[in-house]
């Protein structure tokens, strides 16, 4: 029995020693291919690290956006070095292996690819923006009810900073994909204001006074002219709408400017004995046309 345990015992050493050395036999061959294969990890990495600064004077002139920036040097550094990577493992004969792995981790991605769709789309929407530059920095926009000024051009998303002094954060795909007004890019507005005048007072003076009292108002543009513009018979007035133009989004503002406007209005009307009726309702006593109500009595 003890002579039994022995002859395994030595059976198993000597398989041992052999696996051993037939291993370190493979490591000397294996050595010089080593050695090859870590200078050539080195050399591309002194070149990946080269290209991320050239990637970063160049796209510097091509896109002002510092994320999209930071992208590129990253991409171009990681692109170098899968290459290197992949020579060196050629070199050790273990670029067959690599590629199986390649594989599997091609059918992982696929599926993390659909798990994080909205993410990604948000990302390429992204990279997007910031070459084509629909907006940038600074500018004034309007989107899904949401007006203010650019704060932050991300990758994911853009944040603007309502006059109310909140922010909105916006996926850059609806950012891409859906409407939106850009106030900066269009410095002009029209202002349009709506009013009403008495039945009994003249049209013409009425356009006469609105139109002189709007043309001194600072801020207006003056090459663009006052027009004014009757719309309707009211059930009280006579109503007409006036346009003038801002520079916007220049200071003084929209606001500012249709302030000033309603308040000129109004005391130019008071001022020529013009009326802003409010809403009236006529008495009819008779079959044709109103009778004094005393009449009636």
């Amino acid at each position: 029995m003890e002579n039994s345990l022995n002859g395994k015992f030595t059976e198993a050493y000597k398989l041992l020693t052999e696996e051993l050395e037939s291993w370190f036999e493979v490591a000397i061959k294996a050595l010089p291919n080593l050695v090859v294969a870590i200078l050539v990890l080195l050399v591309f990495a002194g070149i990946a690290k080269l290209a991320r600064k050239l990637i970063k004077k160049l796209s510097k002139k091509i896109v002002d956006n510092e994320a999209v920036t930071g992208l590129l040097e990253t991409l171009t550094q990681f692109i170098v070095m899968a290459v290197g990577v992949f020579m060196a493992l050629g070199i050790l004969n273990l670029d067959k292996t690599v590629t199986s792995l390649l594989a599997g981790a091609g059918v992982i991605g696929l599926a993390l690819g659909f798990a994080f769709q909205e993410i990604a789309s948000n990302f390429v929407s992204g990279i997007l923006i910031a070459f084509r530059e629909p907006y940038k920095l600074g500018d004034i926009i309007e989107i899904d009810g949401h007006q203010g000024t650019v704060t932050k051009i991300e990758l994911r998303t853009t944040s603007i900073t309502t006059f109310q002094g909140l922010e909105v954060i916006i996926p850059n795909k609806r950012m891409f994909t859906e409407t939106f007004t850009n106030y900066t890019t269009t410095p002009r507005r029209r202002i349009d204001l709506e009013v009403g005048v008495s039945y009994g007072d003249k049209l013409d003076e009425a356009v006469d006074v609105t139109k002189k009292a709007l043309e001194g108002i600072d801020g207006r543009l003056e090459s663009e002219e006052v027009q004014i513009y009757f719309t309707e018979f009211g059930s009280s007035s006579i109503n007409f709408v006036a346009h003038i133009w801002i520079p916007y989004p220049a200071n003084p503002n929209f606001l500012e400017v249709r302030h000033k406007a309603i308040m000129a209005i109004k005391s130019a009307f008071e001022e020529n004995d013009l009326t802003i009726p409010y809403p009236i309702r006529t008495l009819d006593f008779g079959i044709k046309g109103g009778q004094p109500l005393h009449t009636q009595l």
